[in-house]
């Protein structure tokens, strides 16, 4: 069925129930627009007051963290100097122990060395000279040997006494001589890499009167 023609009163009547729709007024928007803006605010100053006791304590933990980081530091630097100390410690002991592992074999040589001294100083002339020679060379022998792992012989003849390396056997009184000098070795002493291991027996000299 086909439309009726539009006439102009038609028109008229649409244009005014268009214009009668109701029209968005600014204020409302402008209201609309406050209260977004004062709801944003709103949830600012909340959020802002939601995290300020979170930053105290997240403030209160990193101090803590850093407290903690400072100690670990201290023990650790602690650690290490215990560390490095036990460790000189151990290089001293075993530096010690290198160096006298020889001492009881060298006590237990020295008689030997001395037997040598005394019978090279015993033999009288009547003694060949081969004989003198291979006893001379072998007591050299040893002295050398001894020599090249570090001990040293302790000879003080004409030297003050020094109770630290000389065990006085007897004092004798000698105007020749200056009081408390070595006048006679009875035996000689030994070190060991700078430390005694038999202290010389000496005669020392007295003030005489």
């Amino acid at each position: 069925m086909a439309k009726d023609p539009q006439t102009p009163l038609d028109d008229e009547l649409a244009r005014e129930e268009q214009e009668a729709e109701p029209q968005a007024e600014p204020e409302t928007v402008e209201g609309e627009l406050e209260d977004a803006i004062e709801g944003a605010e709103q949830a600012a100053t909340e959020a802002q007051a939601a995290d300020n006791p979170e930053a105290e304590v997240l403030a209160a933990r990193v101090e803590e963290l850093e407290q903690s980081v400072a100690e670990a530091k201290d023990q650790a630097m602690r650690a290490a100097a215990e560390a490095q100390n036990v460790r000189r410690r151990a290089e001293q002991e075993a530096e010690k122990s290198r160096k006298f592992a020889l001492e009881k074999f060298v006590k237990e040589l020295l008689p030997v060395v001395d037997s040598l001294e005394k019978a090279l100083d015993a033999m009288q002339d009547g003694a060949s000279e081969a004989h003198r020679e291979g006893v001379s060379m072998t007591l050299k022998m040893q002295h050398d040997v001894l020599a090249k792992f570090g001990v040293e012989v302790v000879e003080p003849h004409g030297e003050p006494f020094d109770p630290q390396y000389h065990e006085a056997m007897a004092m004798v009184p000698n105007p020749e001589m200056e009081p408390n000098t070595v006048m006679e070795v009875m035996q000689k002493g030994y070190l060991l890499n700078g430390r005694l291991i038999r202290p010389a027996m000496v005669v020392v000299s007295q003030a005489a009167g």
